[in-house]
């Protein structure tokens, strides 16, 4: 029997009827949100009469963990963790938002690392080289700062990993994992309209093949940075960027194109350092800094305790300790935190079998989603 096509007047009253159960349920969400923002600020106004800590990242973490264990992938992930960053970085700065400065200029994956992770609600200082943002922390000036610390390809930023050596009482709090992605950013809303591309030098070669491809005859200039290309698209139409995700949202222009870089299997890490120890969240990582003496099998007797434990490391690197030449100290990342029993036993270990030792930090592991 053939089924009875529906008529266009019965479409329209079934799509009047679900809109209006959309706009039901976003005024209910509006609602909810009000309450979460009342109940978060009685919360904050209790910790503060106490004494306490008003962010504490690690229950950011859990909250998180636990929206998508919930969830079971029926709404999207990454789009679920940034709608509640952004619901708990409002939420925070009803009370104070989040001073955070992060290596500059704005409109960078640095700026753009931080804005996932703090939210578009915190205050953010762009700051112009990695020292400043330890020492704008180091002297209480901000509370959060984020700094480049490895990238998939291009390896260690090293200057980061000194900085801890030169300033002891900052520590790790947190990290970011984010892909390096190239965007064609314009004022212009179609390919045909761009004559010129500006970008960082790197970033051109990086889509030079996407370039030869859909935009031969486009004149390619050099520019100091993908933020200043930014700047240079938004004073021309013709003109188009190549930049960061951060850069379209900060210079509000249209994403022509994305991923247009020729490895797209490219992460950057990135560290955020402030002055507190964390408690556990679960699912955390710990950082040590550790000297051993000079002496053979040195460096064997110091990493022994972590096997015998089970502890995981997930990375070591060594840099010159500055104090004399052909002297080293070592950065180790590892799986637990710091008041984790098989964690505390290999680092009282490793303390008897080093000269020097120093916990960077124990923090949440990046939420990979």
């Amino acid at each position: 029997m053939e089924r009875r096509k529906t008529s266009p007047d019965e479409v329209r009253k079934k799509l009047e009827n679900l809109r209006r159960e959309i706009d039901r349920i976003d005024r209910t969400i509006l609602e909810l949100l009000i309450e979460r923002a009342e109940v978060a600020k009685k919360i904050g106004d209790l910790k503060k009469e106490a004494g306490l800590q008003v962010h504490v990242p690690e229950r950011e973490r859990q909250i998180l963990e636990k929206l998508l264990e919930l969830n079971r992938g029926r709404f999207p992930e990454q789009a679920l963790v940034r709608i509640f960053r952004e619901v708990i970085s409002a939420c925070l700065s009803l009370e104070e938002p989040l001073k955070v400065g992060y290596l500059g200029p704005k409109a960078t994956f640095t700026h753009q690392a931080a804005l996932e992770h703090f939210g578009i609600s915190a205050k953010y200082y762009p700051l112009p080289t990695i020292r400043d943002v330890f020492e704008e922390v180091e002297r209480d000036n901000v509370d959060y700062g984020v700094v480049p610390v490895e990238n998939t390809i291009e390896g260690v930023v090293n200057y980061t990993l000194d900085m801890f050596l030169l300033k002891p009482g900052v520590k790790i709090v947190g990290e970011i994992i984010i892909p390096v992605a190239q965007h064609l950013l314009s004022l212009a809303e179609d390919l045909s309209q761009v004559k010129k591309v500006y970008s960082h030098p790197h970033a051109l070669a990086q889509a030079r093949a996407w370039l030869d491809k859909h935009l031969p005859q486009a004149q390619r200039i050099e520019v100091e940075s993908t933020a200043k290309a930014a700047e240079m698209a938004l004073e021309d139409e013709t003109a188009a960027a190549i930049a960061s995700e951060a850069a379209a949202r900060v210079y509000n222009l249209n994403v022509l194109a994305r991923n247009i870089q020729e490895n797209l299997d490219n992460y950057t890490r990135f560290l955020v350092i402030g002055k507190r120890n964390l408690k556990r969240s679960g699912k955390d990582k710990t950082s040590v800094l550790f000297a051993v003496k000079d002496e053979a099998g040195a460096l064997y007797r110091a990493l022994e305790p972590f096997y015998r434990h089970g502890v995981n490391l997930t990375k070591i690197e060594s840099r010159p300790s500055k104090e004399k030449s052909w002297d080293y100290v070592f950065f180790v990342d590892l799986e637990g935190h710091l008041e984790d029993e098989k964690v505390k036993k290999a680092l009282e270990e490793l303390k008897e079998r080093a000269k020097l030792v120093r916990v960077l930090g124990s923090y949440p592991a990046a939420l990979r989603v």
